[in-house]
């Protein structure tokens, strides 16, 4: 027995769960409230996704398939130096852009460590090809400012999911900029 043909468009619910998520976390997160939000019913949802796990999942890679391009762009800049920079810009554009929530995903959800993690080793993998270049003194003054560049990026997300603006968040990235090691 086959069931009804689906008669809502995943692509659209997928984001506006992702968005739900991205606001309020996965714990403020109800599957009755995506559902509620897409005038769906809960085994519609549960057909097309799963379960909250897997829709959380699912959303989360619709957030991060452009973000992994950013990064990727950003740190393939010639020098470590400008790859830094250019990651704090575009970092405080994404974090304030027009039509979508503040902030990050990624660096406000407790259940997105290995993500985190994971940029976090593609920024000191960067600078510390700068050290072996001899663009940065040593392996530990690379990991130094790559924990620096981490923690920046942290709070850079959290000003803006507390209101901060592009102007404020590209002030922070200009300063950040300014303790790049001499």
């Amino acid at each position: 027995m086959t069931g009804r043909p689906r008669t809502f468009d995943k692509d659209a619910v997928l984001r506006m769960a992702m968005r739900a998520f991205w606001e309020r976390g996965y714990d403020g997160v109800s599957v009755a409230q995506v559902c509620a939000d897409a005038g769906i019913a809960a085994p519609s949802l549960y057909a097309a996704f799963g379960g909250k796990d897997a829709l959380f999942e699912k959303a989360c890679a619709l957030y991060t398939a452009h973000l992994d391009e950013d990064l990727e762009r950003d740190l393939s800049a010639p020098t470590a130096r400008e790859a830094i920079e250019r990651l704090l810009r575009s970092s405080a554009e994404h974090f304030t852009a027009p039509g979508q929530p503040p902030g990050c995903l990624v660096m406000g959800e407790p259940r997105l460590a290995a993500r985190r993690e994971r940029t976090r080793g593609m920024i000191q993998a960067r600078l510390r090809r700068a050290a072996a270049e001899g663009e940065l003194a040593s392996a530990a003054e690379a990991d130094g400012v790559a924990a620096f560049v981490d923690t920046v990026l942290t709070g850079m997300a959290a000003l803006a999911r507390d209101g901060a603006d592009r102007p404020r968040l590209l002030d922070v990235a200009r300063h950040a900029a300014r303790a790049w090691p001499t």
